[in-house]
């Protein structure tokens, strides 16, 4: 087996693994477009657009993906130059070469922001694994714009090679995709939230990644929690902050299960009650209990 027949290999594959990946993010997208009433909170690149506009952009992306990977599957037997496959995939390089554009500029300007490539669970802040993963999927599809039809292997020495392909591939899309260790992370939690085991960086990620949190932010004096404590199901974070030139106490109240990881927030005065004016919101539990983390 030579490097050609290696390199031969990996061009054939990209039609099924590239509508594998499109159709797998328009699934999960969908399902949290579907599980929420508002998108204004969702991570990805939508998060930069204005607010009436990102669940309208997050259903048209969702659609495109979708399009896009069953349109890749229905051309796969077709010759590159055959106008219908050959449009099919040049949308397709875009598509992923957009992304990872994209991704880019979300890094620099929300760096708290997940890439949302596959729902919620890519609330993680974008970091270098999952823009080189999207540009590696970009370096994936532009081979594929003159790829011969797709065919079934000729013998098993070659069905053997397609497969090692297949799996070395995935394994590096899996390696740059930080979506694996949520999904695992969840699918180990079968006990009850109280006592489950929740990392607080988990936390945090899920904190900074919500509306709430981009809301108050600016009366923060510092990002860095001042205590950190958790009380069954809820984990509770205070920043100190300023609001009105009185220093106050921003609390957070994180959910450790379920859906969405519902966030709440109370602003504390540190002298009196709770303040007046807007800024005053209902909290779930703003009592400190006595055992902290």
């Amino acid at each position: 087996m030579n490097d050609v027949s290696v390199l031969a290999a990996a061009r054939e594959i990209q039609v099924p693994l590239l509508a594998a990946v499109l159709i797998t993010g328009c699934a999960a997208k969908a399902a949290y477009l579907l599980g929420t009433r508002t998108v204004g909170g969702r991570p990805g690149p939508t998060a930069t657009f204005p607010l009436g506009s990102r669940r309208p952009a997050a259903t048209a992306l969702c659609v495109i993906e979708l399009a896009l990977g069953a349109a890749l599957l229905l051309t796969a037997t077709l010759a590159w130059a055959s106008p219908a496959a050959l449009a099919v995939r040049v949308a397709v390089a875009l598509l992923f070469g957009t992304g990872a554009g994209a991704l880019w500029v979300l890094r620099a300007r929300r760096p708290d922001a997940g890439c949302g490539c596959f729902g919620e669970l890519s609330t993680t802040p974008v970091g270098w694994r999952v823009i080189m993963r999207a540009v590696l999927l970009c370096a994936a599809a532009l081979p594929l714009i003159d790829a011969p039809p797709l065919h079934m292997p000729a013998s098993a020495a070659q069905a053997w090679l397609t497969l090692g392909v297949i799996v070395g591939e995935v394994a590096v899309i899996m390696a740059l995709s930080p979506e694996i260790s949520q999904l695992l992370l969840r699918l180990s939690h079968a006990d009850p939230c109280e006592v489950r085991e929740v990392p607080i960086a988990r936390t945090q990620s899920a904190l900074h990644a919500s509306a709430i949190w981009r809301r108050y932010r600016q009366f923060l004096v510092t990002t860095d929690a001042a205590d950190i404590w958790r009380e069954g199901c809820w984990r509770f974070l205070v920043y100190p902050g300023m609001l009105s030139s009185r220093p106050v106490e921003v609390v957070f109240a994180v959910h450790l299960a379920g859906r969405g990881t519902p966030v709440r927030v109370g602003v504390l005065d540190t002298g009196a009650n709770l303040t007046e004016g807007p800024l005053r919101l209902s909290s779930p539990v703003l009592e400190k209990p006595k055992n902290k983390e």
